[in-house]
């Protein structure tokens, strides 16, 4: 290779020796871009990836996601739920894995996401198996099959009232767990209630079972309660996990306050702040006297039976007809109808006849124009009948809904929140 000096004072390659190099360099700038470009065509287009000259699209295939992963166990039976990325599903089955009873389940509009209609069985394995496409026609499919959380490994709330009822002003939230809790403040923080009327609710523990919710002074009539219940997946106690996850509301109806005065054998019913009526009614014996305190209506019978032996009397009464009766005590105390009284000799307005109980003028059959059927047409679930001037004590806060015998003070500190 021979070399000659410019005008510039730089050297010339000669040309042929330049142009060795221009070739080595181009092969050289070949292998990178094959190195780094991705996959190596052999169209015939020179490397530049397509007839346009543009590389060719990259594509993904839809991803479907099942929320409970196959194998799993323990899987919450609110939450469950396929959905899928970058398509759309096309197919989703569920199963009962055990019966292969079909799950029924909503696609939501956009074909994106699918979710059971109904609330899945604790300890049940189920089987799903779903399908779904992108744009491009490109096809995928997922299946899970999982076992819900079992009932020894998991804790759920009975409450009342139910959503959508219309209650007295004296209804407590009252929340019945199937297993003992021990992280309380896990539990109860997982319970919201609520008033449109603005007043403060407050929760209390009875035991480890019970969590009831109260203001401080009865509802205000015509409010609206809700209940939002986020317990799934809350441990309440070694082992056990809370499986429930809704919203429910109820409403207020009008303030009904019904006094018993012992002393004169007489109830006074009054409305919103109105006396409707003041009737006579016959209260518990000496023997066996009613208790004082507020009591709050949690049943309604047209007719119930009762015996003596389930409330502590052995055999001293077993009325299979017992018209018009409305619990007030989980102990058996019944405000109630009664047609075995003494007709030549009526008991109400003179003297307490019965076991504890608080009984009005009646006959058999739940039939007929007495005070008994217009006490009960006249009254609802939640409403509140106060008893005083009975030599018995004050009823227990707990024995029924009767947690208003608790001062708001006392009421709080039983509180875990």
């Amino acid at each position: 290779m021979t070399r000659s000096t410019g005008p510039t004072g730089r050297s010339r390659v000669h040309a042929k020796g330049r142009a060795l190099l221009v070739c080595a360099a181009l092969a050289v700038g070949a292998l990178t871009l094959t190195a780094c470009g991705g996959d190596a065509t052999a169209d015939g287009s020179g490397g530049k990836g397509g007839s346009d000259g543009k590389a060719p699209a990259q594509t993904t295939s839809p991803h479907i996601a099942i929320s409970a992963k196959d194998g799993s166990t323990g899987a919450s039976i609110n939450k469950t739920s396929v959905k899928v990325s970058d398509g759309t599903l096309t197919e989703v089955t569920m199963k009962d894995a055990a019966t292969g009873s079909s799950i029924p389940g909503r696609m939501a509009a956009d074909s994106t996401t699918w979710t059971p209609t109904r609330q899945l069985e604790r300890g049940t394995r189920y089987q799903i198996s779903a399908k779904a496409k992108d744009a491009q026609g490109h096809t995928t499919s997922a299946d899970s099959r999982f076992t819900t959380v079992t009932v020894a490994h998991s804790f759920i709330g009975t409450y009342t009232p139910d959503g959508g009822a219309k209650v007295g002003v004296g209804m407590p939230v009252s929340f019945t767990f199937d297993k003992a809790i021990t992280d309380k403040k896990a539990v109860q923080s997982g319970i919201d209630v609520s008033t449109s009327s603005g007043q403060e609710v407050v929760g209390h523990w009875f035991g480890t079972q019970r969590l009831d919710f109260r203001p401080q002074d009865y509802w205000k009539a015509g409010s609206k309660v809700t209940v939002r219940i986020h317990l799934d997946g809350v441990k309440g106690a070694d082992g056990a996990y809370g499986v429930q996850d809704k919203t429910v509301s109820f409403t207020i109806g009008r303030s009904q306050v019904s006094t018993v005065d012992v002393h004169t054998q007489t109830m006074t019913v009054v409305r919103d702040g109105k006396t409707l009526r003041q009737v006579p009614i016959s209260a518990g014996s000496a023997a066996h006297p009613t208790y004082n305190g507020e009591m709050v209506i949690s049943e309604k019978f047209v007719q119930t039976r009762m015996k003596g032996s389930t409330v502590g009397f052995g055999g001293e009464y077993d009325i299979p007809d017992v018209p018009h009766a409305m619990r007030l005590t989980n102990s058996g105390t019944f405000i109630h109808g009664n047609y075995w009284y003494a007709q030549g000799n009526p008991p109400f307005g003179r003297q307490g006849t019965s076991h504890g109980c608080v009984g009005l003028q009646d006959v058999r059959g739940a039939q007929g124009n007495t005070t008994a059927k217009w006490f009960y047409d006249q009254s609802m679930i939640g409403d509140v009948v106060i008893v005083k001037n009975s030599p018995d004590a004050t009823v227990t806060p707990d024995n029924g809904l009767n947690g208003w015998n608790m001062s708001w003070s006392a009421w709080k500190s039983g509180s875990a929140v």
